[in-house]
């Protein structure tokens, strides 16, 4: 074993690439992309260092090009369950007694991997699984996933370099953090392969063993993720990654003793869901697992009298519809002054007006497809609901096409009713809906923002005026996470906005920052005694 006090490499963002016409980047991004629609793989579950396939076959298509199959990926059930849990317990002991160092090493060369030789390989993994065009891409796939994995290195030095501050003389305090006892089970969502690389890997590097379910929609890039930690040297077992149902999934590792924690990114009603089982369940646990999750959203943008046009504009337009507003970050209700909004109407529908809609390898297409049939119903249906509503106004987009890829314009909703039901209720597509307010009622408008959704993930506000700015912080510390100031509610990097939100949001629990890592440890108070007593009297026993 090597012996010394160990500094990491100090992390940096990764740069983001430009793709622009003429670069070495767009070109070999193109090239990955043809590659991978030229080739239909077969894409097996990970337990215990084995690829696992199973009688199965599930196809996958572009959201974007429903036609074409890309791949298969094997369908697991309740038996993959079980011996991903006993793969990730036979791992435990080797991974956690492994010297932190050596876990470190390993998830700083997967982020050179994906920074280098595999960075085309999963951003087009991502555009043709999750329809994102080159630049969302990028940002999630290479850079927020190679930040997390550099910044956690980081984070996960500082938390083992915090001792206890005093030692009396004769006596050593000190402190250890520990894994959890028994494994973790990730559940990572289908809009950023960074947080399905991160949730698991997050976990792993603490020393914690992992059964890792992805969405389905998301499998096609999750299986890059892991051919990049095998090729890292993350040794067999540490995580294990599944393809099953979720309550498959859940009457597993819910009823299993060695439940120690889950990591989650999904819907509130999941989330809801599998806390009541957990807490139906307590009394099976060895521990109390960790819950950590992150749902949804219901985020807003306000814009102020003073506000500038023009970056109201591009926030909104920006915040609202990147990813077809599937992030659960993006705006979908905006609030605006009433003399502000006939200029800021007047650019919105100007730059609306040239938003191009279509596939991903077309790289002059700002919007792609929705995910899958389901969300492009869901979203058809609430653009036809607004269209036979006579109390608001569409004022751009309101068409759709599921013909060849799952694609909804994007569309502007106007309505006088700040509680109409989509200024409310979560849709996670690319529909917004605008409110305008009176200027003399800006207090009012803010007790309404706070108090509309059950949500309280990202909100910003577009202002000149500096005494708007510190009332708007402070009434809405509670509506947002993520607080933006004169920006779009989008865009959290890791190192610099910490991210995650409360109320029905989530646990707060802030990924990519040490807030998150400590989640995943459980802190052990070591106390020696280098001369110890030797005679059970205390000097006031003595007689005067």
């Amino acid at each position: 074993m090597t012996k010394g006090f160990f500094n990491v490499p100090a992390p940096v963002n990764e740069p983001v690439l430009s793709y622009a016409p003429g670069s070495r980047e767009r070109s070999l991004l193109k090239e990955a992309i043809s590659i991978a629609y030229s080739e239909q793989i077969d894409i097996p579950m990970y337990i215990g260092g084995k690829e696992i396939r199973s009688d199965k076959k599930v196809e996958i298509r572009p959201p974007h090009n429903h036609q074409q199959v890309i791949g298969w990926y094997n369908a697991g059930e309740k038996k993959h369950v079980q011996q991903a849990i006993d793969a990730a317990l036979a791992a435990k002991e080797a991974w956690e007694a492994l010297a932190w160092e050596q876990r470190a090493a390993i998830f700083l060369k997967a982020a050179d991997l994906i920074a280098g030789p595999y960075r085309y390989k999963i951003n087009a993994a991502t555009m043709l699984g999750q329809s994102k065009n080159a630049y969302q891409a990028e940002i999630d796939s290479a850079c927020e996933l190679i930040d997390f994995l550099r910044f956690n290195v980081k984070y996960m030095a500082e938390i083992y370099g915090q001792q206890p501050p005093v030692s009396p003389r004769g006596s050593w305090n000190r402190l250890e953090q520990r894994p959890l006892e028994g494994f973790v089970f990730a559940l990572t969502p289908f809009n950023f392969t960074a947080i399905a690389g991160n949730l698991p890997a997050s976990a792993a590097l603490m020393g914690n063993v992992v059964v890792w379910k992805p969405s389905n929609a998301q499998i096609y890039a999750a299986r890059v993720i892991m051919e990049v930690l095998i090729e890292a040297g993350l040794p067999d077992g540490v995580i294990n990654l599944v393809y099953v149902s979720g309550p498959d999934a859940g009457d597993v590792i819910f009823n299993h003793p060695d439940f120690s924690g889950i990591h989650f990114t999904g819907s509130t009603g999941v989330f809801q869901d599998i806390w009541k089982t957990i807490g139906n369940n307590i009394h099976k646990y060895k521990s109390y697992p960790r819950i950590v999750g992150e749902t949804g959203g219901k985020d807003y943008i306000l814009v102020h009298g003073s506000a500038d046009v023009q970056v109201a504009n591009t926030a909104i337009l920006r915040g609202a519809f990147e990813y077809q507003g599937q992030k659960c970050s993006a705006a979908s209700r905006v609030y605006i002054a009433k003399s502000v909004w006939p200029e800021l109407r007047q650019l919105m529908q100007r730059d609306l007006a040239t938003f191009k809609v279509g596939p991903v390898e077309d790289f002059s297409n700002f919007v792609n497809a929705v995910i899958d049939e389901k969300s492009f119903n869901k979203l058809s249906k609430a653009i036809d609901d607004a269209k036979a509503d006579d109390s608001v106004e569409i004022i751009a987009g309101g068409s759709y096409d599921k013909s060849n890829g799952y694609f909804i314009e994007p569309t502007v909703i106007v309505t006088k009713d700040p509680y109409y039901i989509t200024m409310c209720d979560e849709l996670f597509g690319p529909i917004l809906t605008v409110h305008v307010y009176d200027d003399e009622e800006f207090d009012k408008i803010l007790n309404v923002i706070d108090n509309t959704s059950i949500y309280a993930l990202t909100g910003a506000v577009i202002a000149r005026d500096r005494y708007v700015i510190e009332k708007t912080t402070y009434a809405l510390r509670n509506s947002a996470g993520n607080f933006y100031i004169n920006d779009k509610c989008t865009g959290a990097v890791v190192g610099q906005q910490p991210f995650g939100g409360a109320r029905g949001s989530g646990t707060n629990d802030k990924a990519g920052s040490m807030i998150n890592l400590l989640r995943w440890v459980s802190p052990r108070t070591i106390k020696e005694t280098l001369d110890p007593a030797k005679d059970y009297r205390y000097p006031f026993h003595e007689e005067d």
